[in-house]
């Protein structure tokens, strides 16, 4: 007898990608909307080089690409400056705190960033999907 398959009818990727997309939008755009606790000051507290460009660089390229990730344009090109910004992100935020204060606690902080790498990945190999502008 043949296995039936069961289908919600909402194909899979479009739930990495909303998640992905708007976790991504979101962050971008408070850094720009408050510069001091999410953009500038927080790049510059961390060492990150150059933080009045990086800083509104960095949410100005979330909020593009997450946005495309969103409705599934170019959704592959978009996925790879968000893979550069969320390692960066990994190594001057949670390998610090990996180092300082061991496994679970970086584990405890990483979350997010782990599951954006991980859905970052995730779209990178199978692309956007049947419910995006990539499929049309």
């Amino acid at each position: 007898m043949a296995k039936r398959r069961v289908s919600s009818g909402l194909p899979g990727n479009i739930i990495i990608r909303l998640m992905v997309g708007l976790v991504f939008l979101s962050e971008g755009a408070q850094k720009l909307l408050f510069p001091a606790a999410d953009g500038v000051g927080r790049f510059a507290k961390i060492g990150i080089p150059y933080p009045h460009f990086t800083g509104p660089f960095v949410g100005v390229t979330e909020m593009v690409c997450g946005t495309l990730l969103i409705i599934g344009l170019w959704t592959r090109i978009a996925t790879v400056p968000l893979l550069i910004v969320i390692l960066t992100a990994i190594y001057t935020t949670k390998v610090p705190i990996f180092i300082g204060k061991g496994f679970w606690a970086a584990a405890h902080e990483g979350r997010a960033d782990f599951c954006m790498l991980l859905g970052l990945i995730f779209l990178f190999i199978y692309r956007a999907g049947k419910l995006s502008i990539d499929n049309s």
